[in-house]
């Protein structure tokens, strides 16, 4: 380890990382027919799979690909477990590394190979409103044959997310800033918890809702309970969350930067009141989001209410006005045409009109 940080030195490896997979047999004993220049330690100690590269290196390479395009689009079929052989980097550098900040790496969790040969909201599995999720299992059989879904970096099965973002160059309690979120990624909100806080919002405090147990204070809950409507009409709804996400955390990255100056000198002239607002500001900052998701909920829950699409003008649902009762004419916008000849093609003589 103290070779680590000189001119030259990428990685440093345990001293008997050869010799221990040759005693294992896990690469050649003989020096002579296999020798130590020629060692791979990921293909000796988890030599690549199909599996590996398309559930779980494909993710890396949604990354890698979003920061340099230019390099990373040749190990698309790495990616897709096509082509083995064609390893993609174990690291690369960003096209511009300036654009690398904590709102686009937020961004990038919420991927879900849009824009690929694996983009989740293109086949007919994502139904008429490309949802890109698909309900496990993930692997699948028909007809003797053997298939997929794709596991991309943003998923219904998560339980917590993380951002850590480092900055060196302010006070510890201030300058660590783990964003954290519950739920899917693609519809939830990051919210800032200092590294210097000691009291949990409630809203994520451990006990207050379960797996098994409801709760309407929850965090987890409550962002999954717009999720899960979400998913049901994918495309008009996801742009509703995608507003509140970029407001609320724009908002929070622009505040803890303009509090950047004041924390400094609080954290240097007392400390415990330092501690103090920034408890306040994460149980603030949870709260708020949590209020904001449930008011998301209803509006999602008025506006797309059984199938229909209500108009709205200046930020209120059109009715009749104050005639009683009151009356709304809602849109009742087509599916895309695509699917109404798959169900043609599958019902279309007991459907067709006379």
């Amino acid at each position: 380890m103290d070779k680590i940080f000189l001119p030259g030195i990428e990685t440093v490896y345990s001293y008997d990382v050869i010799s221990f997979a040759r005693m294992k047999g896990l690469y050649p004993k003989d020096p002579k027919q296999a020798p130590d220049a020629e060692f791979s330690f990921c293909d000796t100690y988890n030599p690549i799979t199909f599996d590996g590269a398309r559930f779980c290196d494909a993710r890396v390479w949604a990354f890698f690909n979003h920061v340099n395009h230019a390099e990373m689009a040749q190990y698309e079929d790495y990616a897709r477990g096509d082509n083995l052989k064609h390893r993609m980097p174990l690291w690369i550098k960003p096209a511009n590394k300036n654009q690398i900040d904590a709102l686009f790496m937020m961004r990038m969790m919420r991927d879900h190979y849009e824009g690929t040969s694996m983009d989740m909201s293109k086949d007919l599995g994502a139904g008429p409103y490309a949802c890109p999720y698909r309900w496990r299992p993930m692997t699948w059989s028909v007809d003797g044959k053997n298939y997929i879904h794709e596991r991309a970096t943003a998923t219904q099965q998560t339980g917590f997310v993380f951002l850590a973002q480092c900055r060196s160059w302010l006070p510890d309690m201030f300058g660590g800033i783990y964003w954290f979120g519950v739920d899917d990624a693609g519809s939830n909100c990051f919210v800032p918890m200092f590294c210097g806080i000691t009291d949990i919002p409630k809203e994520y405090a451990e006990g207050n809702g379960s797996m098994v147990e409801y709760s309407p204070t929850s965090a987890f809950w409550t962002f999954t309970k717009v999720s899960n409507f979400v998913y049901t009409r994918y495309s008009d709804m996801i742009k509703h969350v995608n507003e509140k996400q970029d407001y609320w955390e724009g908002k929070f990255v622009k505040e803890i930067d303009q509090m950047s100056g004041k924390m400094k000198e609080l954290c240097a002239q007392n400390p415990d009141a330092a501690r103090k607002e920034l408890n306040a500001y994460s149980i603030r900052a949870a709260h708020s989001v949590c209020q904001e998701w449930n008011r998301l909920f209803e509006y999602l829950l008025v506006k797309y209410h059984d199938g229909n699409v209500k108009k709205e003008e200046n930020g209120k649902f059109v009715t009749n006005g104050n005639e009683k009762p009151q009356v709304v004419f809602p849109d009742q916008p087509k599916w895309p045409d695509n699917w109404y000849r798959m169900i043609v093609n599958d019902c279309g003589k007991n459907i067709q009109a006379k």
